[in-house]
């Protein structure tokens, strides 16, 4: 059985991993703008959405990876 330790390690990279699908997302949406109107293109809502959900889950996966000592002050 896993002790908390890896049970967190185990999250935090899964949460990097989501964080690095959103980013592909974003990326695809953005390319599809580019590709749709070129040069005139303006940044997609739903990339702005991606970008802020991949922020939070960057967030996430930093909290869950701090070890105890860092979290005292």
């Amino acid at each position: 059985m896993f002790d908390v330790e890896e049970q967190l390690e185990e999250i935090r990279s899964r949460l990097v991993g989501i964080s690095e699908e959103l980013a592909d997302l974003g990326i695809s949406v953005l390319q599809e703008a580019l590709d749709a109107d070129g040069g005139n293109a303006k940044r997609p809502e739903l990339e702005k959405r991606l970008s802020r959900a991949r922020r939070s889950v960057d967030k996430a996966a930093a909290i869950v990876g701090q070890t105890p000592e860092s979290t005292v002050f």
